[in-house]
Formats: structure tokens, C-alpha cells, sequence
């Protein structure tokens, strides 16, 4: 199967900077960010295939279809060089489409996501799978919430939380169960090295999936990585706090948008 058009937004001006939501978002998700980045760059936002207004292909998906969408959605904008920054599973597929098109990439941003996991660690996920397999992604949507915010915010911003959740009602069962398994079996560890583009590594401190321990390992493995870690977050950090994620990721960009984007001939 090949790629997917996706459903796209396009907003700004500048250097193309491409933004891949996680599973079951929506390219909503980057809003905030988008409205702190476009006075200087080119913003680029998709619904995931299976997700929001994108089509819905028949199941298994692979990482590598991901990426494909990607690539594609590149090549119907005509962009030619573009920074890539992914949340969650997009923080798998930047990457990845990075190490598959090097030429193509200015930047990747890997956003609240994972490598190096240990047996336990996997563990941990494999459970999760296993309960939303045998029992629906419903019944243990209060379990992802409390993995994905603090009780602070959960109890604060009840319009977020519901948001969120009917996100994830609204994308088919199957395709959120075939994300969760790309997110979870996907093991970046042993070809990060190749990424030799600038990379900013980002993720809560509270994050019990993506912890500062595997994103301290990605920073140590890729040839050229900046890392911050927040404090007091936990993984869904584009919705609980963009305002503290917003001034890394422009400050990272703006400090390596040497490379102009231009407009593809192919």
C-alpha cells in the first residue's frame, strides 16, 4: 500500500516545519504552537491516516506507511528541505522519515516519546495493550488519562479532558489499538546514530512512558541533540502546557533556520 493524502493545514510563512500528532489526536492538537510559530515558519499539520478527517484504510498500519504519508504530503506541498518535530508516535515518525529521506530534514523534534525501553518498561506497555484488547479502549480510557495528565489538570481543565477523550471515541477502535501497538513495539535505540541532523529531545518529568531516563538515552545516542526535560508534566505536554513547551521548540528552530526551504521541482 502506498501513501495516504491525508488531511492538511497549512499556515505561515517561512521555512517548512511539518508537525505529527500522537495516537488517536488530531492535527488540532499543535494549534498553540502553530499560532507561536508562524510568523516564521511554514506550518504543516495532518490528521494521522485512520484519524480525524483523513481517510481510513483497512488495518494493520506500519511505521513505514506512516512515513510514507509523510513523504507524500511533502511532495504534494512541494517543500523541498523541512523541519520535522512528532509527539508521542509522531515523535517515532519524524525520525524515522528523517533516517529514510536524510536530505529532506533541516530538524526533528521528538516530543514526549520513547527508545531504549527495558523489558519492564515493555512490560508496562504490553499491559496496557492487553487490557484495551480484551476489554475496549473505552473501559480504560481513565487509566491513559491519568497516564497522560497531572490530577492537577485533570481536575482543572474538565473541558480538556472530555475533548481528549472524545478524540480518541471518535477514531475506530481497530486503528487506535494498531497505533498503540506501532508506539509501543517500535525501537528506535539501535539507528538513532544515523540521525545526524539537530534534534531537539523533550518530555515531561513525570512521564511514567516516555521518561527522562529513555530521553536522556535518545539524547545520548544521536550524534546532535539538545534535551530538556519539564517538570511536574506528564506525557500529554501539547495540551497540559504548550506554553512551556512553545518557547523550546521556536528558540530550537529559530537558532537553526539557516537552511531556507524552497519549493521542490519534482
Amino acid at each position: 500500500m502506498g501513501s495516504v493524502k491525508v488531511s492538511y493545514r497549512v499556515e505561515g510563512n517561512g521555512p517548512a516545519l511539518y508537525l505529527v500528532h500522537g495516537i488517536g489526536a488530531r492535527k488540532t492538537t499543535w494549534e498553540y504552537l502553530v499560532d507561536g510559530l508562524k510568523e516564521h515558519f511554514t506550518c504543516v499539520t495532518h490528521d494521522l491516516r485512520g484519524h480525524g478527517e483523513s481517510p481510513v484504510p483497512p488495518v494493520p498500519y506500519h511505521l513505514d506507511q506512516l512515513v510514507d504519508d509523510l513523504e507524500g504530503l511533502r511532495k504534494h506541498l512541494g517543500h523541498e528541505r523541512i523541519h520535522v518535530a512528532g509527539h508521542s508516535l509522531g515523535g517515532m515518525i519524524g525520525p524515522a522519515y528523517a533516517r529514510r529521506y536524510p536530505r529532506r530534514v533541516l530538524s526533528v523534534g521528538l516530543l514526549s516519546t520513547a527508545a531504549g525501553r527495558t523489558r519492564a518498561d515493555r512490560g508496562k506497555l504490553q499491559a496496557v495493550g492487553r487490557a484495551m484488547e480484551t476489554n475496549g479502549v473505552i473501559p480504560v480510557m481513565d487509566t491513559l488519562v491519568e497516564r497522560w495528565y497531572t490530577d492537577a489538570f485533570i481536575e482543572a481543565r474538565p473541558d480538556l479532558i472530555a475533548k481528549r477523550k472524545r478524540e480518541v471515541q471518535d477514531t475506530p477502535e481497530n486503528v487506535f489499538l494498531n497505533v498503540f501497538r506501532i508506539y509501543a513495539t517500535t525501537e528506535m535505540a539501535p539507528w538513532l546514530h544515523e540521525i545526524h541532523c539537530p534534534c531537539l529531545v523533550l518530555t515531561g518529568e513525570l512521564d511514567g512512558a516516555c521518561t527522562p531516563r529513555l530521553n536522556r538515552l535518545m539524547a545520548g545516542k544521536l550524534p546532535d541533540s539538545k534535551l530538556v526535560i519539564l517538570d511536574n508534566l506528564k506525557h500529554s505536554v501539547l495540551v497540559e502546557a504548550p506554553e512551556r513547551v512553545l518557547p523550546h521548540v521556536r528558540d530550537f528552530l529559530l537558532a537553526r533556520a539557516d537552511g531556507e526551504t524552497r519549493v521542490s521541482r519534482n
